[in-house]
């Protein structure tokens, strides 16, 4: 087996539900898990390993954020029943590419909390509050579905922005597995990040009996949410953006009771700012609309908004050309590596993904890909640092 089989294997395990996939969400045991393996990967190597106050994890080869510093790393979280590369690939693979970078060059690998926002809402959450783009105390205040808070779950306020710290990096690359279908060789090079972001839809209605209630009495949210689901559909398909609506709560959530509460959350994203800005326009304006003739109420709050992400294209075509001139190509996808992109110079590798398949079971990379990037990712930090 080759290195990345071995090292892949030990933490393959760990979270995998009966489906498949993942049950990672950040703080919790699965998660715990790898943050002890990654402590014992480092210690391994002889790093030193340090906690930022925001429960993102960080090893050091040298002095812990000495000026010219090259980070490393992804995440370990996953979404709900999610595949294994989205993540844990990035961490796997910077232990590994460090290995077969000099000992003199000064790197680092993170383990970022958070990044998919499964358990708390807010994606990029460890990385938004090491940049400052999000308040300690607004972060600690995040619950999860059992009530527990971010802060509770960390066991303590979050320390939030450390820009000094920030600043000393030279460079921050992560490498992540693709997830979509448009790599088509085994390793690329990312250009951007489509401005995306969550926003969550409180539909108001009437609660009643669903067995002697008319028709035509009715104010039923779940009608208003149906209509949602469907504009969000049609207006995406319309400006060649992408909607979706994957979570959804019902109050009271009975089978012979019409709701009284349908609360839904719509993810929106797009190629510019201006097309996504007029996909959540014209789903907030229709579903108005349609709220009015169901005798219903819509209430719209954004979550979670990020701006077009463009990374430094300098450092693209430099790590592009590095690596033999692999694709540059954009994602739909979020990264911590867009957060930071706007405090430290910022690239991305992707590995192939033959399914195209991502957030699922059917998510996959083949060994040799994941060597291929290994390999290439040794290569840039070996150039940067």
């Amino acid at each position: 087996m080759s290195d990345f089989t071995d090292l892949w294997n030990e933490i393959a395990p760990i979270g995998r539900a009966d489906s498949g996939g993942y049950l990672r969400y950040a703080l919790t045991e699965p998660e715990l898990t790898l943050r002890d393996w990654f402590r014992t990967q480092a210690a391994r190597r002889d790093m030193l390993v340090t906690d930022d106050g925001n429960g993102n994890l960080f090893a050091w080869r040298g002095e812990p954020w000495a000026p010219g510093t090259v980070l490393t790393g992804s995440h370990f979280d996953s979404v709900p029943h999610g595949g294994g590369y989205d993540g844990p690939l990035g961490i796997v693979s910077a232990f590994l590419a460090a290995d077969r970078v000099a000992k003199s060059r000064s790197i680092a690998i993170a383990a970022f909390c958070e990044e998919e926002g499964g358990r708390f809402g807010v994606p990029c959450l460890g990385s938004r509050l090491l940049t400052g783009a999000i308040a300690p105390q607004q972060a600690g205040a995040l619950k999860d579905r059992d009530g527990i808070s971010f802060a509770e779950a960390l066991g303590k306020t979050p320390d939030g922005a450390q820009p000094a710290r920030i600043g000393n990096l030279k460079a921050f690359v992560e490498l992540h597995v693709e997830q979509g279908r448009a790599l088509e060789t085994p390793v690329g090079v990312a250009s951007a990040i489509w401005p995306h972001g969550r926003w969550r839809m409180d539909f108001a209605g009437v609660g009643d009996h669903a067995g002697t209630t008319r028709m035509t009495d009715r104010h039923d949210p779940m009608l208003t949410f149906a209509f949602a689901v469907l504009a969000a559909n049609k207006e995406a398909r319309l400006t060649g953006a992408h909607a979706t609506v994957g979570r959804v709560q019902v109050e009271p959530n009975a089978t012979n009771a019409i709701p009284s509460l349908v609360r839904g959350w719509l993810d929106a994203r797009a190629a510019d700012t201006g097309t996504l800005d007029q996909l959540v326009d014209g789903v907030v304006r229709k579903v108005t609309e349609r709220a009015g003739r169901d005798g219903t109420s819509l209430t719209v709050t954004p979550e979670s908004v990020t701006d077009e992400v463009a990374f430094d294209e300098a450092l693209a075509k430099q790590l592009a050309a590095r690596l033999g001139n692999v694709p540059i190509l954009p994602t739909g996808a979020g990264h911590d590596a867009g957060v930071l992109s706007a405090h430290v110079p910022t690239a991305m590798l992707f590995v192939r993904n033959p399914t195209g398949v991502s957030h699922s079971p059917a998510e996959h990379a083949t060994d040799e890909d994941c060597e291929a990037g290994i390999e290439a990712l040794a290569a840039v930090l070996e150039e940067l640092s």
